[in-house]
Formats: structure tokens, sequence, C-alpha cells
């Protein structure tokens, strides 16, 4: 009598490891995306116990909230990780716009939001001695303890900003300042041409019309592609593609760390937004187009500096986001709140 050699085929035994393999990754991802929509929850409807802390009083000063009326025209929103050396150079360009534009323009009010994701060298350091030269009333430091990533730390500043309108531009200033004037520009014009269409309700301000500025580079890719080494392109295409297929066609340019919101616009995106890293900008865009909040790309001047924190385990980090994103909101495990 044969033995039933069947029972050990090894495409069958093959089959059966792929089998567990697949339904494993699944079941970590599912149950990846639960925790992170159990803790998003409990983050919407827990009390904030953040504040500023004033180097010149030594008072700590309660962090406002977005759901808060505006109190100046324009919140600045810089993250910060281990950018002590950075920071001060792309600081020093912006305050000086600020204080040139406030000085000409008195309507023109601003805040500057530092936030601490965390850093390990001297980068809170640096940032307090900005609160102590320019007062807390116009720069803030906000200190997270602990690194979250660069999503998380925007969220949170974008969460405790004064202005009708919020921007965020990264710490190294790859982008001009003055750029700001570009995507403020889209915004307001698209503002005015929703006041047109609601003649009775001339109580709207800009703060409470929903619009979204996405500044870009795509006009800069021909030279980036001639520049950069082929495998460098490869990832870059590839990156683009499955960003495609995650959030659609509309803004070609994600990544750019230069965007603006209004008020309400960015109430709601921020208090839905999940992703704490690298593909948070993807989920923004993802969340406009399902809260039919508008977008606008706005070409911006931009400069490669060095010092990037993107590495090729990061590229991975991305594509597993980028996942999270398809699964999340695609199987409903993440509710977006209207």
């Amino acid at each position: 009598m044969g033995t039933p050699w069947t029972l050990f085929d090894p495409y069958l035994l093959l089959f059966s490891l792929v089998l567990v393999a697949v339904f494993g990754v699944a079941a970590f991802f599912l149950e990846h995306m639960r925790r992170i929509g159990c803790k998003h929850s409990l983050e919407r409807t827990a009390s904030s116990d953040d504040f500023f802390e004033d180097p010149n009083s030594l008072k700590k000063v309660r962090c406002p909230s977005v759901f808060d009326q505006a109190e100046k025209y324009i919140s600045l929103i810089i993250p910060a990780f281990n950018e002590e050396h950075r920071l001060p150079g792309a600081f020093a360009e912006t305050i000086n716009y600020l204080q040139k534009r406030s000085a000409s323009d008195k309507s023109f009010s601003y805040e500057v939001l530092i936030v601490d994701d965390g850093s390990s060298d001297r980068t809170s350091n640096v940032a307090f001695d900005f609160v102590r030269k320019y007062k807390i009333e116009n720069v803030r430091v906000l200190i997270l303890g602990r690194n979250h990533g660069k999503g998380e730390a925007i969220r949170k500043g974008m969460l405790h900003s004064r202005g009708e309108l919020l921007l965020m531009l990264d710490a190294d200033g790859a982008t001009k300042i003055t750029d700001l004037e570009k995507l403020e520009c889209q915004i307001c014009t698209l503002a005015e041409k929703v006041k047109e269409l609601n003649p009775d309700d001339q109580s709207l301000k800009l703060s409470d019309i929903e619009v979204a500025a996405f500044g870009s580079r795509a006009h800069l890719e021909k030279q980036a592609l001639a520049t950069r080494k082929w495998y460098r392109n490869l990832l870059m295409k590839g990156f683009h593609l499955v960003v495609l297929l995650t959030a659609g066609p509309g803004i070609r340019d994600t990544q750019c760390g230069f965007k603006m919101f209004t008020r309400t616009a960015a109430r709601r995106l921020f208090t839905n937004m999940r992703l704490k890293r690298w593909c948070f900008d993807v989920e923004l865009v993802y969340l406009c187009k399902h809260l039919s909040i508008p977008m606008i790309e706005v070409s911006v001047n931009w400069s490669e500096i060095p010092g990037s924190k993107v590495r090729l385990t990061s590229i991975i980090h991305m594509l597993f986001e980028l996942i999270l994103i398809r699964l999340g909101y695609g199987l409903g495990i993440w509710k977006i709140h209207t």
C-alpha cells in the first residue's frame, strides 16, 4: 500500500504557506487600520491639554483651537525634527517677510508656529530664542515630546492655529516664502467667486469658505529628471503612479511641503486626517475630494536643500501608508466626519 504522496505535494505545501501569509498580512493591515481608527476617534473627542511656554514670562499659554474664531490673518506652521542648523536661515527669511508686510499693511497680522516633533538636538532651544526675540504673540513653539512624524506635527499645529489662512511650510526654506502670495491670491479669488454665488449671505468671511491651495513643483519635473540618477527617477515615477491609483487625478505634486488652507477647510481636513508620517499629503488630497473642498495647484519656486531625511526605508513606508489610505477608506474602516 503506497504512501498518499499527495499529502506531501510540495506545490500544495507552497500554496498553503502563501495562503497563510496572505491572510496574515491582511489581518495585520486590518488590525492596524482599526487601531488607527480607534485612536483617531479618541483624539477627536478628548480635550487638549497642550500649551505653549513663554520663555520671557515663564508662564504657560493655553493653546487655541481651530474651532475658535480667528485672531490672526495668517498662521505659518513649521514642523521641525532635528532642524537646529537649517531652521535659523529659513526662519530669518520668513520673519523678515512677515514683518515687512505687516509694516506696510496694518490689516496683516501673523503668527509663526514651530512644532518640535521630538527633536534630539537643540531645535527647541533655537525656536525658543525666536520667541524671546519676537514675542509669543507672534512666534510660538509647540513641543510634542517624542517623534510622531511630520504629518502629526503639522496636524497639531493646524489644530492650534489662530489664522484665517493656515500655511504649512518646511523648516529648510526650500520654497520661497514670498510664494505664499501666489497661494493666497488663488484662495482669495475663489473665495470671492463663492461670495458672488451667495449674494444673500454677506456675512461670509474668508475663513468661512473652504479652499485648499497646494504648492507644486510639477513644472520643474523635466529639470529634476535630467539631474537625478535613473533609479531615483524610476522610484519617483512608480510612486506617482501609486499615488494616482490611491487618490486619483487632480494634483500632480502631492508631496510639496507648501500648502495653504482656509480656517474652515483646515478644521475639516485635520480633524479627519489619520496618517502621521510620509503620505499625509496624499490623504489630504483624498479628503479634499471626499469632503468636496476645492483644491488649487499653484506652481512655486523651489530649490533642493541638503539634509533630506528621505531614505529607501521611507519609500517603503510611503507605499505602506498608501495601501492604508486605499484600504482604510475603501473598506469603510476609517469614517470621514463631515
